[in-house]
């Protein structure tokens, strides 16, 4: 996504904020334009809409989840239709966010000993651009979720179609990844909502502070004011 690095009025950058991203507006900037954040949420809400249908399926542990849906058989009948939901959503979310996700050479060590280090905000932080590169690696372990999720979803949607060894399979498969994707959701949100204040307000008006984007991503801020090299 290209930058537009100028500075506009507040009137305008109401406009902008639906159109355009990456906008100065008086000593907010605008991070996420509108589809960005419509398509955000529909991931999350038919993510949740699949967490809602399809836990009483999995274990009668959370069988009280069906009564706000209508009962059991409904689950079973709905939960494949918000899942394909999630997959065009997440598809949707992954082309528009992939030419910022590209990994930069100081951000293709973030697995593992970096993890620790990204919850604190400190790894390579002189050169965190818009997206730091524990955002980038969720962006892409969570795309491949919602493909292991649709994949052995479709194995379980129509279970004679395929062979038992495949259903078995199919069955870790979307246990495995969903347990995955849901502990990593949970420090999705924490970090979103909680480890660095400003950050939901992102998703929700689209904008940011300058001094929130010039302490958790200084390079993009840096790059926004014309302050790069």
């Amino acid at each position: 996504m290209s930058k537009v690095v100028r500075q506009i009025g507040f009137d305008e950058g109401a406009y902008v904020a639906r159109e355009k991203e990456d906008v100065v507006v008086g000593n907010e900037i605008i991070r996420h334009r509108l589809s960005s954040r419509v398509i955000h949420w529909s991931v999350g809400v038919s993510f949740f809409a699949c967490l809602v249908t399809g836990l009483p399926v999995w274990t009668p542990v959370f069988g009280w989840m069906a009564t706000l849906v209508g009962g059991l058989s409904v689950c079973r009948i709905v939960h494949p239709w918000f899942g394909l939901g999630f997959a065009l959503a997440s598809l949707a979310m992954a082309v528009q966010w992939w030419g910022d996700m590209k990994m930069t050479k100081e951000e293709r060590g973030w697995v593992g000993p970096k993890l620790l280090e990204y919850l604190r905000d400190s790894a390579n932080h002189d050169k965190i651009g818009k997206y730091n590169g524990g955002q980038k690696v969720y962006f892409y372990t969570s795309k491949l979720s919602a493909l292991g999720l649709l994949v052995s979803g479709v194995v379980l949607w129509f279970p004679t179609s395929f062979p038992q060894w495949l259903r078995v399979f199919a069955i870790l498969l979307h246990d495995v990844t969903f347990i995955l994707f849901a502990v990593s959701l949970v420090f999705h949100i924490y970090l979103a909502a909680v480890a660095e204040p400003g950050t939901l307000n992102s998703m929700t008006r689209g904008t940011v502070s300058k001094a929130w984007a010039r302490i958790h991503h200084p390079k993009w801020y840096r790059e926004l004011m014309g302050l790069e090299k």
